[in-house]
């Protein structure tokens, strides 16, 4: 089990729980980072099938609190390289976060503003409640969304939209976030997001870890590559599955399975493109 000093995590079978609740406003600084990477480490080995990261912070006005951005204060006095070297650690964390072999579910309830906003990109289902609200506030402070809001936000919500956040700094809430794509679920409140998020856990907790892992990778790596390349991934993903075993022990409970039964499955076993 690991053990985090500032990130809350609660493990139960194959699913992980993440409770942001540290700072002024969940802000993401250097202790922050060193924890996610840590957790990242213990995620890539195949640990738990699935991660919920939600908050139930509360502002002193009380006022919902998902992440607040990064902690830009804590860089007054950094010199230039050290900015730039932070931050390019942020972007690589989430991407490791993004491609972790694990169904990450964010549930948003509060403020999700820059970095908490750019998060959205490394899970891989969003759910919100009417409390959510994201912007990217970047380049109002002369910098720009650096952790992924300028590479990979448009991917999710289109150039235009990704345009309109990034430039313009403008708020959007729940319902926006979720007309243009940027969450995929929407909530009644934390606990319907949290009960949505657990249903979807009990789903994975049936699965081979190596074929969901291996599905996983294979959908991401494919995103934007000719299509003969897509299929030569596939077909490579699959026959990992096939070489691992997972395949034999799913065709050896074949009924079992049909039945509402969960096989044995094998050890993990991580497959790359």
């Amino acid at each position: 089990m690991i053990v985090l000093d500032t990130l809350h995590l609660e493990v139960d079978g194959p699913t992980a729980r993440l409770r942001l609740d540290h700072g002024k406003a969940n802000e993401m600084g250097r202790a922050q980072i060193a924890e996610w990477e840590a957790l990242c480490a213990w995620l890539e080995s195949g640990a738990v099938r699935t991660l919920v990261t939600y908050s139930d912070r509360l502002s002193s006005k009380g006022a919902p609190l998902f992440i607040a951005g990064a902690n830009v204060t804590e860089r007054a006095s950094w010199p230039v390289a050290e900015v730039k070297a932070h931050v390019r650690r942020q972007r690589e964390c989430l991407i490791r976060l993004r491609h972790a072999p694990v169904f990450h579910v964010g549930v948003v309830h509060g403020l999700a503003l820059g970095w908490g906003t750019e998060f959205m990109i490394a899970c891989d289902w969003r759910i919100a409640t009417p409390g959510a609200r994201f912007a990217l506030p970047e380049t109002g402070l002369g910098i720009l969304p650096g952790a992924g809001g300028a590479a990979e936000l448009a991917a999710i919500v289109g150039p235009n939209h990704a345009l309109r956040l990034g430039m313009t700094g403008e708020p959007v809430d729940a319902a926006e976030a979720h007309r243009i794509g940027l969450v995929d679920e929407l909530a009644a409140d934390l606990g319907a997001g949290l009960a949505r998020a657990t249903a979807l856990a009990r789903r994975m907790q049936t699965r081979s870890p190596t074929a969901i892992a291996a599905y996983k990778a294979a959908v991401l790596a494919s995103v934007g590559t000719p299509a003969e390349l897509r299929r030569t991934i596939e077909a490579q993903a699959y026959e990992h599955c096939v070489d691992s075993g997972e395949a034999a022990i799913g065709r050896a409970n074949f009924a079992a399975i049909n039945a509402g039964e969960v096989p044995t499955w094998g050890p993990f076993s991580r497959w790359d493109p």
